[in-house]
């Protein structure tokens, strides 16, 4: 059975950690709402792109 031969160091493991963290999404403004909307998503009123994709009930 393999194991280890030292301990690992605290930095050690805090750096092979780093890149394990929550990214921020990506926000843009509607060019015509003007309202905020995650990038390659559609806005709430159905718009993607400056064009209606969805039909609001």
């Amino acid at each position: 059975m393999a194991v280890p031969k030292r301990r690992t160091s605290k930095a050690k493991k805090n750096a092979r950690r780093t890149h394990k963290k929550l990214k921020t999404p990506n926000i843009s403004i509607d060019a015509l709402t003007g309202a905020y909307h995650r990038s390659h998503y559609i806005s709430t009123d159905g718009t993607y792109k400056g064009r209606q994709v969805l039909e609001k009930e």
